[in-house]
């Protein structure tokens, strides 16, 4: 079973960096290599890709919503105590 045909469990889409890799990416999504980087260069892959010099990156922020992974929030402390 090749990368792409495993993804991500939860945790794993939880603790990704801030910005990944296009292969990160395509892993989360069940892109192929090939398949992910055709979308990103023809601009059709599925969430917004950065252009860093010659690499893609692929936001967290927007991995997250795409794939609809709800983000546990923590309670704030209160500034009174």
């Amino acid at each position: 079973m090749s990368t792409a045909e495993q993804g991500m469990t939860h945790d794993e889409l939880m603790t990704l960096p801030v910005a990944m890799p296009l292969e990160t990416a395509n892993r989360a999504l069940h892109l192929g290599r090939t398949t992910g980087y055709h979308l990103a260069r023809t601009g059709r892959y599925p969430v917004r890709v950065l252009r860093h010099g010659r690499a893609y990156k692929v936001s967290r922020y927007d991995l997250h919503r795409h794939l609809g992974v709800e983000v546990p929030v923590e309670p704030q402390p209160d500034p009174e105590n």
